[in-house]
């Protein structure tokens, strides 16, 4: 394991260039560098398990077969590098296939997530002018009603109409050699969407030396070995999918995994155990469920998992106690977001002292700072914007969105939007989303932190904190929170657990209302979408003032 300190001085960004990728960074391919580079003898690239059990593996050889000859079809339509290609599957090979072979030919791939309704695939389809889409049979009527639909090639049955091209028909067609398209280094490769979590999703180019990046986080903070069995929970509709379970892990000549399946408890101890996966990475509310399954989980999986990593929102410290205590395995906590990737980590792979709540370290390659409203540089202890430092980041790839202004810009630095404060130990911690703290009696609140006193309660499994306009405070906290099935909601709760938060943080800090529901509002990627209560709480008060 390397020394933090060591690995950020002695970076070196075109050294690493070098080392980590297959041409120059004038003459780069995204399919060479995660599939053709690691295709020699019998190298495992994709596992892949049904929802009922059924298991296939495919080599990384296999995989530029195939991807050449979906690379050979697309050229065959007119796709030219640069063109759209667009992705509405589950989690199967033909999802990989698709990747790969648009990448081939100097494409851009664009995920459509498959829990996605009509409006907002017709939203991300209309910001992006993809050419064509690859979609499954039970997807396939989602894309009935969008006007002027890109070409269609459906996968596991039969064509729904005419003009429908059939996946595995038209592989069968193509040779199994395709030429591959060098590019420079800024060509995009990808084409993502944020994932909304306060306000319409915006479209971005992910460019080609992004990849040196994903390597770099698989490296360091997933600290992914050669001898390690990878299993990222995240779905490839998703940026944490799609940058660290299919690009950084193939880009490293490791093999992946995907469950075609929903999630659930049980699923998720039979893939660990069936696979013997020691890797796992994932989002809280995915381990916060298998908290609550409590003894089935961690007897399930106890013994298999040597590195547990979390990111998509903060990693409340309950949970990595409980991991701990219950299975003897560290969970770091890690941060970024879709323009960036992840920067900011307590990495697995780094020697660096572990902050418990605190989202670790930069990455390195990344400078992260926090500013103040004028954008100026702020010490330890004092909470402001996170930000990059983008002209001493030279792994920071992200120039704006796609077709749009971008106002995240300040001089040289990229704002977040996240609130943050530098520890003593030079470790950051999150705060909360700008327009997620709370203001109560002069006092600034982070919601994080109330949520994190909320769910170390045994009743408590997921929790929300909302800033509730309030006359005399100009805020009061109030919690919606979603109980443990074994604890009835009622006053007499509600009043323990404010009790509880105002022991643990303090006499400001605790919710003066609490609410209990049955499920908190989220993006289909799984953060929370704390301004849908406040906006609720908002409408409600404004009804009453009518």
């Amino acid at each position: 394991m390397r020394d933090y300190d060591s690995a950020v001085t002695s970076f070196d960004y075109l050294q690493l260039a070098a080392q980590d990728l297959h041409g120059k960074l004038n003459a780069l391919n995204a399919c060479i560098e995660c599939c053709d580079r690691h295709a020699h003898g019998n190298a495992v690239a994709l596992y892949c398990e049904t929802r009922d059990g059924r298991a296939t593996r495919y080599t990384f050889s296999e995989l530029q077969a195939y991807a050449a000859r979906f690379g050979n079809f697309l050229r065959e339509q007119g796709v030219k590098p640069g063109d759209r290609v667009a992705g509405l599957m589950p989690r199967t090979v033909e999802l990989l296939i698709a990747i790969l072979g648009t990448w081939r030919i100097g494409a851009v791939y664009q995920p459509l997530f498959t829990a996605f309704g009509p409006k907002a695939i017709e939203q991300r389809l209309g910001c992006s002018g993809t050419r064509w889409i690859v979609t499954d049979a039970h997807n396939r009527p989602k894309l009935d009603d969008i006007p002027d639909c890109p070409r269609i090639l459906v996968t596991g049955g039969h064509a729904r109409l005419s003009s429908d091209y059939d996946f595995w028909s038209m592989l069968e067609r193509q040779p199994a050699e395709c030429p591959p398209e060098m590019l420079d280094a800024d060509a995009p490769f990808l084409l993502m969407c944020t994932s909304g979590t306060t306000g319409p999703a915006k479209p971005l180019e992910v460019p080609l030396r992004a990849i040196l990046a994903f390597k770099g986080y698989m490296r360091d903070a997933i600290d992914l070995r050669e001898d390690d069995r990878f299993w990222n929970l995240a779905d490839p509709g998703w940026a944490y999918g799609l940058y660290y379970a299919v690009t950084g892990p193939l880009a490293c000549g490791h093999a992946t995994l995907f469950y075609d399946g929903p999630f659930t408890v049980d699923s998720t101890c039979q893939i660990i155990a069936k696979y013997a996966i020691s890797n796992l990475a994932g989002s809280p509310t995915a381990y916060r469920l298998l908290i609550a399954a409590g003894a089935e989980f961690a007897s399930a999986v106890r013994g298999h998992l040597r590195a547990v990593s979390s990111a998509g929102e903060p990693l409340n410290p309950q949970v990595i106690r409980w991991f701990a205590e219950q299975l003897g395995v560290v969970i770091h906590d890690h941060y970024g977001q879709t323009e960036i990737g992840m920067v900011l980590c307590n990495h697995h792979g780094l020697r660096h002292p572990i902050r418990e709540g605190s989202a670790g370290y930069a990455v390195p390659g990344y400078r992260i700072v926090v500013l103040d409203e004028a954008a100026r540089e702020l010490p330890k202890g004092r909470p402001g914007v996170l930000a990059v430092d983008r002209e001493h980041s030279p792994l920071c790839w992200f120039n704006g969105y796609f077709e749009m202004p971008t106002k995240a810009f300040v001089g040289r630095y990229y704002l977040s939007g996240d609130i943050v404060e530098f520890n003593d130990d030079g470790s950051i911690s999150f705060v909360g989303r700008n327009d997620d703290v709370i203001t109560t009696s002069g006092y600034r609140v982070g919601p994080f932190d109330v949520e994190s006193a909320l769910i170390e309660h045994p009743a408590v499994v997921e929790a929300a904190v909302i800033g509730k306009p309030d006359p005399q405070r100009t805020e009061l906290i109030k919690a919606f929170v979603v109980l443990n099935t074994q604890y009835p909601p009622g006053a007499e709760l509600a009043e323990t657990l404010r009790l509880h938060v105002r022991e643990r943080l303090a006499a400001h800090a605790y919710p003066r209302e609490i609410e209990f529901v049955e499920q908190l509002p989220k993006t289909p990627s799984g953060k929370l979408q704390r301004f849908i209560l406040r906006n609720q709480e908002i409408a409600k008060q404004q009804a009453l003032d009518a």
